[in-house]
């Protein structure tokens, strides 16, 4: 079981890899607006923009800052989904190769990391306690260390180097920030996935794997 979900694992994650990186000619500025709406620009939508928040023509108020910061606030909310997304996806394949935290959850309740459920279900399976510091924990998150006001996602985490203080700039910036946008619309289809693939079979992902029943068209 443990090396079908690590096969699994592997190609859920050569799915998300980026696409090699296209050189870019030098006229990038040193320093690339993480706003920029050619940020995570792909083929063949190309500015994927169906309301026009970033045509001053179809701004009736003729109030284009307004307007655009329409835009800047939905890039700003993609991003950040997209980061828990990823997140989330990693969880998944972790927790369905058995792999959890040693100890308890609750020792009060007696309730170990490895009792908690694969699946939706290890949502219910967390004590009343438990979800409330998730919520409280998410919160400061929010409004504190990483503020939801700040559009532009850069927390002074730095890219690709967590925990060394780096300031990418010019194409490899650009490239970075690409990658994190696209990776993140994967991660978030992905785990979409994941919840309706069990909620049509009943089934966890691992489950799914080990039955050969992916998404309900595998054998009865």
């Amino acid at each position: 079981m443990k090396t079908v979900i690590a096969l699994a694992l592997l190609g859920t994650a050569a799915a998300f890899a980026p696409q090699a990186k296209v050189s870019q000619t030098s006229t990038l500025q040193a320093s690339i607006d993480p706003l920029d709406p050619s940020i995570g620009v792909t083929a063949p939508l190309g500015v994927y923009d169906p309301l026009g928040w970033l045509d001053p023509a179809k701004d009736p108020a003729n109030k284009f800052a307004t307007f655009h910061a329409r835009f800047e606030r939905r890039r700003a909310v993609e991003r950040k989904h997209g980061r828990v997304a990823m997140i989330a996806v990693v969880g998944m394949l972790f927790h369905n190769a058995n792999i959890e935290f040693p100890g308890y959850l609750s020792k009060e309740l007696g309730i170990r990391f490895s009792d908690i459920p694969d699946g939706m279900n290890g949502l219910f399976s967390v004590p009343l306690a438990g979800l409330t510091q998730i919520f409280f924990f998410c919160g400061v998150c929010e409004l504190a260390i990483w503020p939801a006001k700040n559009y532009s996602g850069d927390y002074g985490c730095g890219y690709g180097r967590p925990f060394v203080a780096n300031r990418l700039e010019g194409d490899e910036l650009k490239y970075k920030l690409d990658m994190e946008i696209n990776q993140g619309r994967a991660a978030m289809l992905g785990i979409f996935g994941a919840m309706v693939g069990e909620a049509v079979t009943g089934q966890t992902l691992a489950e799914q794997v080990a039955s050969g029943n992916l998404i309900g068209y595998g054998p009865p």
